[in-house]
């Protein structure tokens, strides 16, 4: 597999909405995040591919990425245009109960370049997926954050361990690992 993506690969943005902001989150890392979204995104629409934003649209109803509440808004730097394709989902994953697998195919996109939150969740879920279906899949590390927690033996985890982590186990087998220098530099 190629260690850039291809031109005109979707560029898939997974629940950059306000939510993440809440402070219930806890610390968290890659703080230039957004900045590094944002600059692929102004990319990306200068070149005219794809830009494709998953929201995640909880039912919980105590959850702040629930419709109606103010985390549910995206984050204002990378909001979607009018023009770009807002897929609604309610799982992890942006493929479960959504048409994204049949719009991947219909419209003849076999590449993926992934950012967003929250790395060892809902972009975990949504990489795996891709790669398992068979889609060229990149995974941006610096345009993607998590945060710390415990593992299953009760020890803190940073949110930089977390998501070394996660990036590990994506590498190679269901995704290519790569920066917003590299993709930039290419594009």
């Amino acid at each position: 597999m190629s260690m850039l993506p291809p031109p005109a690969a979707v560029l898939l943005l997974i629940d950059l909405q306000q939510a993440i902001d809440h402070p219930s989150w806890g610390l968290r890392n890659n703080p230039q995040a957004e900045a590094n979204i944002a600059r692929l995104l102004a990319h990306w629409r200068q070149k005219g591919w794809p830009v494709w934003h998953v929201r995640h649209d909880s039912s919980s109803p105590t959850s702040h990425y629930r419709l109606g509440q103010p985390g549910h808004d995206f984050k204002p730097e990378t909001a979607p245009l009018p023009d770009e394709l807002v897929i609604a989902k309610r799982t992890n994953s942006a493929f479960i109960g959504t048409d994204l697998d049949a719009r991947l195919l219909t419209g003849r996109h076999p590449a993926l370049v992934v950012v967003g939150v929250v790395t060892n969740n809902s972009v975990e879920a949504t990489v795996r997926m891709a790669g398992n279906l068979g889609f060229t899949t990149f995974l941006v590390e610096d345009g993607c954050f998590t945060f710390g927690l415990k593992d299953w033996n009760r020890v803190e985890r940073t949110a930089e361990e977390v998501h070394a982590f996660t990036l590990a186990n994506l590498d190679g087998e269901y995704c290519t690992i790569t920066t917003t220098a590299a993709v930039l530099a290419e594009g």
